[in-house]
């Protein structure tokens, strides 16, 4: 008797090739189902109907077409076991040798606009993972598939061993199989989630990913890496498109993604470049063009700029191309690079340069693994509201001095604590990250100021413990300071500003970053 194969898949790509080659080289008889029997038949492949094999009807519009005891008894019998044998023979259920199944694109319809819970309701597959699961937990005696990619090593397989496959292979194709029922459950628990959203995060919490690309190395060359992209469709890095430069190691993807955070912070009419270097930034500016931005962000901190990442907020132009081609960056991230751009930007031809449209949209939440377990919080994208922040000085800030302010708090948020950011003319003067103590990243911000600092702003991620901060800033002709306030001991900061003539404001929100 021939072997049996069951082909029933959403994403055709390669079924009718892969039928063909079953039937014409290896003799086996085709089941299916619904557009992929259509797909078959109209190919010129003989398949026999799932319907007329079970002889039992698709119904309720096609949600009940496989789930029948003539294609699950021969999916899941154990052939070297007596009683399951019987049953199959009382049954007249054949043994199936291969399972060819993919799913129904449940989150391709959840990407689109507008779509309804109805509609997505339909895409949710009930048979498909059933008979994934089933073939997999019996693949001592069966292969079973669900990726086109997986087609040409399994034919490779047949043919190696005159039409045998290995236990390893079928074992391999299995934790595939598993793989991808628990992706696509994650995908529609997200989605119900994220429907029936509340305030406090969910009991149960998982992440799943496909491997997009093995890294050349993690943090360092001794650890193994590798890239994972969650969901079906590419989204966020993902679907970036690299225009030119060296493929993209660990430490890129995540500095880049602390560039996107940041540069998010400002509005696209507002020319604005961020330059960071080990996710914190060495320079953020404003400028009246993407150009000027990007030199005074430059310029801030040249020399921690160098073999930098550089996020801009608006398409690199020409006069903007020229200026990052002057000294070494490792990454450029844009919406967008004109013609002109990427012909200059040639000239570096390692230089990365990956174009992000779609540079607002990240994670909701942020995920860390510790031992034995997971910690997952909020994303802290919350913005500034300048109708909650309190001035609580003698002195009132200037409208120019509280859009600095804002300018400051913006990009304090991104710097790992204890942060401090000194800033003026909406540029970044001085910052001091990842101090054990408060001050001593004031002093790191200042001293790189220097003179520069009078007149300016400093902003803080969280509160000053004391009032030696504030008599600091103050000496180095700071004007005014932003920070959350909360601490004990406001009392004694806020009475140092007045004594030393500065504005102070509390915003009542902190942001450390660990």
């Amino acid at each position: 008797m021939k072997r049996l194969a069951l082909l029933s898949v959403s994403n055709k790509a390669g079924i009718v090739d892969l039928a063909r080659k079953l039937v014409t080289e290896f003799d086996f008889e085709i089941i299916s189902s619904g557009g992929t029997a259509k797909t078959l038949q109209e190919a010129g492949i003989e398949v026999t109907l799932v319907s007329d094999y079970t002889g039992s009807p698709e119904i309720l519009g096609g949600r009940v077409k496989t789930l029948h005891p003539r294609i699950h008894g021969g999916i899941l019998g154990r052939r070297d076991l007596a009683q399951d044998k019987k049953d199959m023979e009382d049954n007249q259920i054949r043994p199936l040798d291969l399972v060819v199944v993919n799913l129904y694109p449940f989150t391709q319809t959840i990407a689109k606009t507008n779509v309804t819970v109805a509609e997505a309701i339909e895409q949710i597959d009930i048979g498909g993972p059933a008979m994934l699961r089933a073939a997999a937990k019996n693949f001592k005696y069966l292969t079973v598939l669900c990726s086109p990619s997986q087609y040409d090593a399994y034919l490779q397989q047949l043919r190696d061993s005159q039409g045998e496959v290995s236990l390893e292979f079928r074992q391999q194709m299995a934790g595939q199989a598993f793989a991808h029922t628990y992706a696509y459950d994650r995908a529609i628990s997200t989605y119900f989630a994220d429907l029936n959203s509340v305030a406090e995060l969910p009991q149960t919490y998982t992440i799943s990913g496909e491997r997009l690309q093995l890294l050349r190395y993690g943090e360092n060359p001794h650890q193994n890496a590798a890239w994972y992209q969650t969901g079906t469709k590419a989204t966020g890095w993902a679907a970036a498109k690299k225009l030119q430069g060296k493929e993209l190691s660990y430490n890129n993807l995540v500095d880049l993604e602390a560039a996107r955070r940041i540069i998010t912070e400002f509005s696209a009419e507002e020319p604005a470049a961020a330059v960071l270097k080990h996710t914190n930034p060495c320079g953020v500016a404003i400028g009246s063009s993407l150009a000027e931005a990007y030199e005074r962000a430059f310029n801030a901190d040249s020399v921690s700029a160098f073999g930098g990442i550089v996020a801009l907020n608006q398409p690199i132009d020409a006069a903007t191309a020229t200026a990052l081609t002057k000294t070494f960056l490792e990454c450029v991230i844009a919406p967008g690079c004109d013609e002109e751009a990427q012909k200059i930007l040639q000239a570096k031809s390692k230089l990365r340069i990956l174009l992000l449209p779609d540079l607002v949209t990240g994670q909701k939440q942020t995920v860390k693994a510790i031992a034995g377990g997971l910690l997952v919080q909020d994303s802290d994208d919350v913005r500034e509201n300048l109708d909650k922040w309190q001035v609580v000085t003698e002195k009132q800030p200037t409208s120019a001095q509280m859009a600095e302010m804002l300018f400051a708090q913006k990009i304090v948020k991104h710097v790992k604590s204890n942060a401090i950011v000194v800033t003026k003319n909406r540029t970044t003067l001085g910052i001091g990250a990842g101090q054990m103590n408060r001050v001593g990243s004031v002093k790191i911000a200042l001293e790189q100021a220097a003179e520069q600092a009078q007149g300016g702003v400093l902003a803080s991620d969280g509160f000053f413990p004391f009032d030696d901060s504030v008599r600091t800033a103050a000496a180095a002709g700071i004007t005014a300071i932003v920070q959350p306030g909360g601490s004990i001991r406001d009392k004694d900061s806020i009475a140092a500003a007045n004594e030393l003539g500065i504005v102070m404001v509390l915003t009542g929100t902190r942001h450390f970053l660990h």
